[in-house]
């Protein structure tokens, strides 16, 4: 027994704290080569007349453009260098007509990231059942499910979204499934994980009595992760509300086409309104998630 004990094999990594002493050393050793490396290039600037550049920009962003619902003028007037006069629009009427379509793109967000949410997580659980080690899943299979779950996590939403629509056209569609097919390398692997915590003493003793791969999964794993599931859900969802405000930016609609044009105009004020209303939306929907999780504990 000693002599089998003295011939197996040293871990290659060192163990216990001077393992992760290691660790923290390595991943010093990359930070200071990107530091490094950036350096080099000479791509660490501010840029020119940054504080400037600043404080302009924070006085704009100071006064969100849907205060002129009540301030702004009722008649401003837009007048060429000579003085002549070019137009003269209603302000506090302009921002409520930008205001009523900022709702809608608000709606078409909060669609875009609920269905593709919905679609992820379905897709996602065959996946992960195959890819949790202890229910023992055939090995080629359980390999190409790891493989499919780690691209999807690997290619971004955005990229997904260009991908889509080049194939499904403009739209909330290519949106959807956008954050769908990244979404599901997400949930797959919280789903796994989720498996790989549980007790298979119960597992075990259900599929002993000779019973189902189905049956053993609704009568031993699906109520022991449920709870866990519903709140990966939740964050996901959560997430998903955020990253679909940029997908606008490549034509899929929601309030990331706002946000390019507010961008591309320079209009920084109601770049503001734009992002305080996604700060309430993501707020208030994290309150919701966190109080239906802890029902759920």
């Amino acid at each position: 027994m000693n002599a089998l004990a003295s011939t197996s094999p040293r871990p290659w990594w060192p163990q216990g704290r001077l393992g992760f002493f290691a660790l923290v050393l390595v991943y010093a050793a990359l930070v200071l080569a990107c530091l490094l490396t950036l350096l080099a290039a000479g791509d660490l600037s501010w840029g020119r007349a940054p504080w400037h550049n600043l404080l302009k920009s924070a006085s704009d962003f100071a006064y969100p453009s849907f205060l002129d619902l009540w301030f702004g003028p009722e008649r401003l007037e837009y007048r060429s260098e000579d003085g002549t006069l070019l137009r003269v629009e209603n302000r506090q009427q302009v921002e409520a007509d930008f205001l009523a379509g900022l709702g809608r793109a608000t709606w078409t967000t909060f669609q875009i990231a609920t269905l593709g949410s919905l679609l992820a997580a379905a897709l996602a659980l065959p996946l992960g059942l195959l890819s949790a080690r202890n229910l023992r899943a055939p090995r080629p299979l359980a390999l190409a499910a790891s493989m499919v779950l780690d691209g999807c996590r690997a290619i971004h939403t955005l990229v997904f979204g260009l991908v889509l629509v080049g194939i499904v056209g403009l739209g909330p569609t290519a949106g959807i499934l956008a954050i769908a097919l990244h979404s599901m390398g997400t949930y797959g692997k919280l789903y796994a994980e989720s498996i790989e915590t549980l007790d298979m003493g119960a597992v075990d003793a259900v599929r002993a009595t000779g019973a189902s791969p189905s049956q053993v999964f609704f009568s031993a794993v699906w109520p022991s992760v449920l709870p866990q599931f519903v709140s990966n859900h939740l964050y996901v969802w959560e997430f998903n509300i955020r990253d679909s405000t940029i997908l606008g930016l490549i034509g899929a609609g929601g309030l990331g086409l706002l946000i390019s044009e507010a961008v591309s105009l320079f209009q920084w004020s109601r770049l503001a309104s734009i992002l305080l209303v996604v700060v309430v939306l993501v707020t208030v929907f994290d309150a919701l998630s966190r109080r239906i999780r802890h029902a759920l504990l």
